[in-house]
């Protein structure tokens, strides 16, 4: 299941009184784990950048007087998200900016039931309790909220661990993601013994603390870590297998 976590940056309130997007981050998620694909663009939004605005992301006039309009960069929005679910903070805010830009272009619009809004369903969980997207870091323990200024990307970012820790805290797809060149494709779903294909890539997800090496068993020592995405609660690894390798319960949790 592919979902796009989502965040725009704006010079105010509202579209319909001329005000513009001037930053779009999202990140992809595949069975509600991050893959490392992003999409991330700067907006000249073709007015001056009030100060309230300004205050808020940092993004100023001269900033942005060289980044693309909105008009070069929206068809490749529209097919880095396809017609994938968007998470989104507050999603009635950001959906009404994007559509206001997309319809500006005369390219389709996106439908509202496309967006899960997290804002209710934090509310949902926690009733009475605070719900902004600082409020559920802190409740989470996520710690790079701490930030002098919004930005869409890391804001992003934010949001697939809130997302992650309201839907559950863990992935339910959890497991091994093999390439899909790899032997059979598919996805390894236990962590009872089993045997990966011959040379091919995975991705594992593991706990806060844990060394990418010690994911490897003794056998598996041959195991070499090609990158880490790292974040407040968890990272994942890739590890390249040059052989048949045994996984066995305990060595990833």
């Amino acid at each position: 299941m592919r979902e796009i976590v989502l965040d725009t940056e704006t010079t105010g309130f509202d579209p319909f009184t001329g005000d513009r997007i001037v930053e779009i981050g999202a990140l992809e998620l595949e069975g509600h784990v991050p893959t490392g694909v992003q999409f991330h663009e700067y907006i000249n939004p073709e007015r001056g950048m009030p100060d309230e605005a300004f205050q808020v992301h940092g993004l100023g006039d001269d900033f942005l007087r060289d980044k693309p309009k909105f008009a070069q960069v929206g068809q490749k929005f529209l097919d880095f998200i396809q017609d994938s679910t968007l998470i989104i903070h507050n999603a009635a805010f950001d959906m009404k900016f994007l559509n206001a830009e997309l319809k500006k272009m005369g390219l389709p619009e996106i439908p509202m039931n496309r967006a899960l809004d997290t804002l209710p369903m934090a509310r949902k969980k926690f009733p009475g309790s605070p719900a902004s997207l600082d409020a559920l870091c802190r409740r989470f323990g996520i710690t790079n909220f701490e930030r002098d200024l919004h930005g869409a990307l890391l804001d992003s970012e934010i949001l697939a661990e809130v997302y992650l820790e309201l839907i559950g805290g863990r992935q339910p797809d959890f497991g091994l993601a093999t390439s899909s060149s790899s032997k059979g494709g598919g996805r390894w779903r236990g962590m009872e013994a089993s045997t990966a294909p011959k040379p091919t890539t995975i991705k594992i997800v593991c706990g806060r603390g844990r060394n990418p090496q010690s994911l490897c068993s003794q056998r598996a020592g041959r195991c070499r870590p090609l990158a880490k995405v790292l974040s407040s609660t968890r990272f994942q690894v890739q590890v390249f297998l040059p052989g048949d390798v045994q996984f066995h319960r305990g060595i990833v949790r």
